[in-house]
């Protein structure tokens, strides 16, 4: 029967538990910024072409790795394909190497002239004296087709491809494929260790006395190499007294160089991808092979004959 009109229902009691939500299936993603990522991610777009260049050497050389027989997802595969890119990029780079070297030979035989310049305009410092030893400069160095830029353009031509493999490695983890390098590919990548150092970690982050070990040994000779480059490039220079204190100055800066650059570049390999710093150590083990043939087959002109 229905309740009469007027009869109060009481209500069910509910236990006196705090109240239990069940934890979402699908959790919403962190939103705390990380400073890194984002930054690779907002320089790595305008380079995606690059990477995707990067990548398909990588990939065409670790398929010629594996088809020696070794593991697709083995460190020795993806060593050897970083190998291939650094061997890729320098052979590329071959012809500018040679231009820089030359002229770089050009700029320095110049120098007698460009100092005759600044002792012309010495202690001269208004406007219209400054623009003359500008133009007269500029004018030497037109008539010797020797451009002071040269010598910049490797160094400058690497540094994209260096930040598209760090932007490409770095995705490792995340299983950010790019290009030719898959899906398939990035498991594999990312499975792939180095003396038990994966090639998407850094020298902070790896395990093991054998995984520090290796990444040590990288850095180390990554530096060597690049202080061992320095020193054969000054020996391939002819043996000047600076003039003036600004060019004593500027000869000091460069031999301390030969000792800061490589320190600063290990400090800051600490913090890279081991692939990335496999790169750089390869990359630098090329460099100190490619100044002593320099120094054999394009020697300076005024250099001393030296036994």
């Amino acid at each position: 029967m229905w309740p009469r009109t007027g009869t109060r229902v009481p209500s069910p009691r509910l236990p006196e538990s705090p109240v239990h939500i069940a934890p979402l299936l699908f959790p919403a993603p962190s939103t705390a910024p990380i400073a890194a990522d984002s930054f690779v991610s907002t320089v790595a777009a305008p380079l995606l072409p690059l990477r995707q260049a990067v990548a398909w050497v990588l990939v065409r050389c670790h398929d010629l790795a594996t088809s020696t027989g070794l593991d697709p997802a083995g460190g020795p595969a993806w060593a050897l394909a970083i190998v291939g890119l650094v061997v890729a990029v320098r052979l590329l780079l071959v012809p500018l190497v040679v231009r820089q070297v030359r002229a770089g030979h050009a700029m320095s035989a110049l120098q007698p002239e460009l100092q005759r310049i600044r002792r012309k305009y010495q202690g001269r410092t208004d406007r219209a004296s400054l623009l003359a030893a500008r133009e007269e400069q500029q004018q030497v160095m037109r008539s010797a087709g020797a451009r002071p830029l040269a010598g910049c353009l490797p160094a400058l031509l690497q540094a994209p491809v260096l930040f598209a493999l760090y932007a490409t490695l770095s995705g490792i983890p995340r299983h950010e494929s790019v290009g030719a390098l898959d899906a398939v590919l990035v498991r594999q990548a990312d499975a792939a260790q180095i003396a038990g150092a994966p090639l998407s970690g850094t020298l902070l982050t790896v395990d093991g006395g054998a995984a520090l070990a290796f990444c040590v040994v990288l850095v180390v000779v990554m530096a060597a190499a690049q202080r061992l480059t320095q020193r054969l490039a000054l020996r391939n220079r002819p043996a000047t007294t600076p003039d003036g204190p600004l060019a004593e100055s500027m000869e000091s800066a460069m031999r301390s160089m030969t000792w800061v650059l490589p320190v600063v570049l290990a400090v800051t390999a600490v913090h890279l991808p081991v692939g990335v710093v496999l790169y750089w150590a390869v990359s630098a083990l090329w460099s100190a092979g490619q100044q002593v043939l320099v120094n054999r087959f394009l020697p300076h002109p005024g250099l001393r004959d030296r036994p």
